[in-house]
């Protein structure tokens, strides 16, 4: 391991990517079997390959938010927790800015205004 930088890292890491990289963060205590997550992670990479056109380049990161109900989806394979992560996840990709969650330079700029 070196301790001299290196002069790949001298940019910020958001200009280190070409394209576009998604990430997703299911936490164990939210989706406890393994299969569950790992069926998740698939669900958020087919949704990412979807809608890769319509999104930004950059880095971008899917989070787990709530738990996965054990009694609401029987199976980790289970056609309904297919078609519920297949809708979350369009809708979430189709519109990645909602009105509520607005980048930090637009949010700064309607504070000066009032």
């Amino acid at each position: 391991m070196s301790t001299e930088l290196s002069e790949s890292f001298a940019q910020p890491v958001d200009k280190l990517v070409d394209g576009r990289w998604v990430g997703a963060v299911l936490p164990k205590r939210l989706a406890r079997r393994a299969a569950t997550r790992s069926l998740l992670k698939r669900h958020v990479r087919e949704a990412f390959r979807r809608h890769e056109v319509s999104l930004e380049p950059g880095m971008w990161l899917i989070r787990l938010r709530r738990p996965v109900a054990r009694g609401d989806f029987v199976s980790a394979q289970s056609s309904r927790l297919a078609k519920t992560m297949r809708a979350e996840l369009d809708a979430l990709l189709a519109a990645p800015f909602p009105p509520a969650v607005r980048p930090p330079a637009e949010a700064a700029r309607r504070r000066v205004r009032r």
